[in-house]
C-alpha cells in the first residue's frame, strides 16, 4: 500500500522543491476533504485554521488559491491547548460558557484567493493525476 510518493524526481531536484511539494500536498489534501464535505452538502464560506503548519503564510496562500475560499489564522494558533485551558476556566467558573469563548477568538491573518481558475484546475488535474498513479487499490 502505497503512504506517500514523490513524483519527478530528477538529479536536479532540490530540497526547496521537495519540502514545497509537501507543503503543496497539505493543500490539495485539503481541497478533497473540502470537496467531500461539499458532496454531502456542507457549504463553507471561509476555512479557519490553527497548529504550526498555519503559521507559513506561504502555505496558507497557497490554500486559498488552491480551494478558492478565505483562509483566516486566529491570533491564538495551538488552539488544542488554548481549549484545554479554555474548558478548565468554564469549569472554575472564570467563563459563563463557551460564548465567553467564542468571543475571545481574534484573526490574526485573512489570506483571499487570488489564483487563477485555469491555474487551479490544472495544478488539481496534476495532484489527482499523481493519486491515480499510486494508488494500489
Amino acid at each position: 500500500d502505497a503512504r506517500g510518493a514523490i513524483l519527478g524526481l530528477t538529479r536536479g531536484s532540490t530540497s526547496a522543491q521537495i519540502v514545497r511539494a509537501g507543503l503543496e500536498s497539505v493543500a490539495y489534501s485539503c481541497a478533497d476533504l473540502l470537496g467531500a464535505m461539499a458532496a454531502d452538502g456542507v457549504d463553507l464560506a471561509t476555512m479557519k485554521v490553527d497548529g504550526g503548519m498555519s503559521r507559513n503564510d506561504w502555505l496558507m496562500h497557497f490554500l486559498a488559491g488552491i480551494i478558492n475560499m478565505p483562509v483566516e489564522r486566529p491570533a491564538i494558533t495551538e488552539t488544542t491547548a488554548f481549549g484545554a485551558a479554555a474548558l478548565a476556566g468554564i469549569g472554575a467558573r472564570l467563563y459563563d460558557g463557551l460564548g465567553d469563548i467564542a468571543r475571545i477568538w481574534k484573526r490574526e491573518a485573512h489570506f483571499a484567493p487570488d489564483m487563477d481558475d485555469a491555474v487551479r484546475t490544472a495544478l488539481l488535474d496534476g495532484w489527482r493525476s499523481a493519486l491515480a498513479r499510486v494508488r494500489t487499490r
